[in-house]
C-alpha cells in the first residue's frame, strides 16, 4: 500500500490528490463538499517529457481537474476542429488571478474551526489549491460590510490626525490576508481600493448616494490612502497596486445604497496629475501601481478618443459632453500605470473596447478586477452548484484574455448559503459558499473554472497566439515562465467535441472534450 502511495505521489508531484466529495443541489451542477478533515486537492503539475502533454478535465457531468496524459503524434492527416496555437505570436504578459478580501469573506470565513478554515485558505492559495495571486483589498467599506464606515468619521479634520484601522481590518482582512501570504509563499500580491470616504469629505455628507469630494479635500483624500497604506505596512502587508476608487459611476447615480466617491474624468484627471501621483511618488510606496477607472467596460472609450466614444455611444452624447479623457494631459497619462475594468454589462458591451483601449495606451496594462453572479433581477442569488454559471466565468476570462486583459479577480472569496450577509441587501454568488452550521464550505463550478487559468497560468505568462473553429468552443493559449505551453478549451455544447491541438513545434494531438466541459492542456 505504501508503495502504491509513493507512485501516486510521484505522478501528482509529490502529492496525493485528494477526491471532491459530491453534492447535488438540482442546480444543473454540483458542488464539492469540504470540511475540517477532507477537501479536494489539485497539486502542481510537473513538467512531462516530449511528445506527451498533460490534460486537466472538469465538466458538468462531474469531474474535477480530472488528470491524464496524451501525446503529441506526426502525422500528414487532415484533421477537422483544429485547434492551432501559434507560439510566435506573443502578446500580453499576465498579471495574475483572484478574488476580494472583502468583511465578510473574511467572516464566513471565520464561522468555521480552525481546521475549516485552513482547507478554505488553502483552497484558494496553497500548492496544492487553484494559486490566487492577485488579490483586491477593500480600503474601509464596502456593500460586503456590516456596515458602511471609513476610517476617519469621529469628526471633520483634513490632516486626519484620527484616522485609524477599523475592527473589521483587524478581526477579518488582516489576519486572512497574512495566512493567504504565507500559503503562497510569498507570491501574492495585493491591490487597494476605496469605496466610503468620510462623509464630511463629501459634497452630500453621505457614504453613498449622489456625491462628489469637496473640491478642499483632494489632498486629505490622498493623504487618507496614504495612511491606509502606512497603517497595513505595520501590519507586514505590503501593496502593489492601489485603484483611484471603486466604481466613480456610483457616486452620479441617485438612491444607489453602495457607498462610493462620484468622479467625472475631467476632474480625475487634475486630482490624478495634482494631488494623488505627487504625493503617493513622494511616499514610502512610490513604487506602488496606480490603476484608474475600477469601473464598467462600457466607461473605457473615456480613456481613448472623441471618435470612439461617439461611435459607440450616440445615444449618450449630451452626457459625454461633459466628460473628459482622464488621459488628456500627458502628465496624468504617464503617472497611471493601468487600468481596472468590471465585468457587469460585458455581454451587452462588445470587448472590442478593450482592444482599442490597449491601440490607443499599449504601455498601459488593463486588469479585470471585479466579477460575480446573482446580481441582476430574476437571478437566484446563490445557485449552488450551476455549471452554467462557472461556463459564464470561463467564457468572460477567455474572452477577456484574447482581447488583452492582463489578470481576472474575483469579488467576493467566501459567501454564505444566501449570498451575503450584506448590509445594503444585494445578495450574489461566490466561488465558494460557507455552510457555518455544518462546519462545511461548499466550492462551486465557478472556483474550478477560474481555477483552470489560475492554477496552471502563473504570474509572468504571456499568451499566444490561438485560433479555434467554432464560438461555442473558445480557446486561449499561453507561455509559462518555465517554458511551458497552456491551452484552456472550453466547450459549450451538449455533445462531445473531437478536436485537434496544433502546434508546429509539436505536432498534433487529436482528442475528444466532453460535453459541457473546460479543459487544460499543458506540455513542454
Amino acid at each position: 500500500m505504501l508503495t502504491i502511495l509513493l507512485f501516486l505521489g510521484v505522478l501528482t508531484g509529490g502529492r496525493v490528490a485528494e477526491e471532491c466529495h459530491r453534492r447535488d443541489y438540482g442546480n444543473g451542477g454540483h458542488v464539492c463538499v469540504c470540511t475540517s478533515t477532507r477537501c479536494d486537492t489539485v497539486p502542481r503539475p510537473t513538467p512531462v517529457a516530449r511528445p506527451n502533454f498533460l490534460r486537466y478535465t472538469s465538466n458538468k457531468a462531474g469531474l474535477r481537474f480530472e488528470k491524464s496524459t496524451g501525446s503529441f503524434i506526426t502525422t500528414d492527416r487532415l484533421f477537422d476542429n483544429k485547434i492551432v496555437v501559434n507560439a510566435n505570436d506573443k502578446y500580453q504578459t499576465m498579471m495574475g488571478w483572484g478574488g476580494a478580501f472583502t468583511d465578510f469573506t473574511g467572516i464566513n470565513i471565520n464561522s468555521l474551526d480552525e481546521q475549516a478554515q485552513d482547507k478554505l485558505l488553502e483552497s484558494y492559495f496553497s500548492d496544492h489549491g487553484i494559486e490566487y495571486n492577485l488579490c483586491r483589498v477593500p480600503i474601509g467599506s464596502t456593500d460586503f460590510s456590516k456596515r458602511a464606515y471609513s476610517y476617519a468619521d469621529s469628526h471633520a479634520d483634513a490632516k486626519l490626525t484620527h484616522f485609524k484601522l477599523a475592527p473589521e481590518d483587524f478581526q477579518f482582512k488582516i489576519p486572512f490576508i497574512q495566512r493567504a501570504k504565507n500559503l503562497s509563499q510569498g507570491k501574492l500580491e495585493l491591490f487597494a481600493s476605496a469605496w466610503a470616504a468620510p462623509k464630511w469629505m463629501k459634497t452630500n455628507g453621505q457614504y453613498a448616494g449622489f456625491g462628489f469630494l469637496h473640491e478642499n479635500m483632494y489632498q486629505a483624500w490622498v493623504e487618507y490612502y496614504v495612511k491606509f497604506l502606512d497603517s497595513y505596512q505595520e501590519q507586514g502587508i505590503e501593496f502593489w497596486g492601489l485603484t483611484t476608487g471603486n466604481e466613480p459611476s456610483l457616486g452620479i447615480i441617485p438612491l444607489i445604497k453602495i457607498s462610493s466617491v462620484g468622479w467625472l474624468p475631467k476632474i480625475m484627471e487634475t486630482w490624478i496629475r495634482c494631488n494623488l501621483s505627487p504625493t503617493i511618488r513622494n511616499s514610502s510606496h512610490s513604487a506602488i501601481k496606480i490603476i484608474t477607472l475600477d469601473d464598467q467596460r462600457f466607461f473605457l472609450p473615456w480613456f481613448v478618443n472623441i471618435v470612439t466614444k461617439f461611435r459607440y455611444f450616440l445615444r449618450y452624447q449630451m452626457v459625454h459632453r461633459l466628460l473628459f479623457q482622464v488621459f488628456k494631459h500627458r502628465t496624468t497619462r504617464d503617472y497611471v500605470d493601468g487600468i481596472a475594468v468590471h465585468w457587469y454589462y460585458d455581454t451587452t458591451f462588445p470587448p472590442s473596447l478593450l482592444r482599442k483601449t490597449h491601440e490607443n495606451f499599449p504601455e498601459k496594462f488593463v486588469l479585470a478586477t471585479e466579477a460575480c453572479l446573482g446580481n441582476k433581477p430574476g437571478q437566484k442569488d446563490v445557485d449552488l452548484g450551476s455549471w452554467q454559471r462557472g461556463e459564464r466565468y470561463a467564457a468572460n476570462i477567455i474572452e477577456d484574455v484574447n482581447h488583452w486583459i492582463t489578470g481576472w479577480v474575483d469579488w467576493n472569496m467566501a459567501l454564505n448559503l444566501k449570498g451575503g450577509p450584506t448590509y445594503s441587501s444585494n445578495f450574489i454568488d461566490s466561488p465558494i459558499i460557507v455552510n457555518s452550521s455544518a462546519n462545511e464550505f461548499y466550492k462551486q463550478p465557478m472556483y474550478y473554472n477560474l481555477g483552470h487559468f489560475s492554477k496552471f497560468v502563473p504570474r509572468g505568462s504571456v499568451r499566444l497566439g490561438s485560433t479555434g473553429f467554432d464560438n461555442q468552443v473558445p480557446v486561449a493559449a499561453f507561455r509559462r515562465p518555465d517554458n511551458g505551453t497552456i491551452v484552456v478549451i472550453l466547450n459549450k455544447k451538449e455533445q462531445v467535441v473531437p478536436i485537434t491541438v496544433v502546434d508546429d513545434s509539436r505536432g498534433s494531438a487529436p482528442i475528444e472534450l466532453s460535453e459541457r466541459s473546460i479543459s487544460t492542456f499543458l506540455y513542454w
